[in-house]
């Protein structure tokens, strides 16, 4: 199951998708995307539908979409292109012509919890003592 469907691609994408072979390959590629995320985050719709998450169906949803709108628009992987004095290129990220999520993305699909460990309180904060700067309350 994506979290993303056709119509999420479609709308991101800025024109509808209605070629039998564009719709199939667009599907391929959700159904990829998912698995690429699942192979790093297995519990992903667990954690979407744990009552206290901070991860959001529709976030999963936008970063699926995003992720086959980069693949949808530059399937090859072009770096540029030149005709004649017109000449077009794409960054890094744009260029690489297969799905993958930035960054950005993963840092959006795994939210960071206050209850980890090594979590650091900044000087002030409640709980904090002055008189004894070691001791927490």
């Amino acid at each position: 199951m994506t979290f993303a469907n056709l119509t999420d691609v479609s709308t991101r994408l800025g024109r509808p998708i209605v070629s039998a072979g564009e719709v199939a390959q667009v599907n391929a590629w959700l159904s990829d995307i998912e698995t690429l995320i699942l192979s790093r985050i297995p519990d992903l719709e667990a954690r979407v539908l744990a009552v206290d998450s901070t991860l959001l169906a529709a976030t999963v949803a936008m970063v699926e979409a995003n992720a086959v709108v980069r693949k949808v628009k530059n399937p090859d992987g072009k770096q540029n292109e030149k005709i004649d004095d017109y000449s077009y290129g794409l960054n890094d990220d744009a260029r690489r012509g297969e799905l993958f999520l930035t960054e950005d993305e993963w840092v959006l699909l795994t939210p960071a919890s206050s209850s980890q460990a090594f979590t650091i309180t900044p000087f002030g904060a409640p709980g904090y003592s002055l008189a004894s700067p070691l001791n927490w309350s």
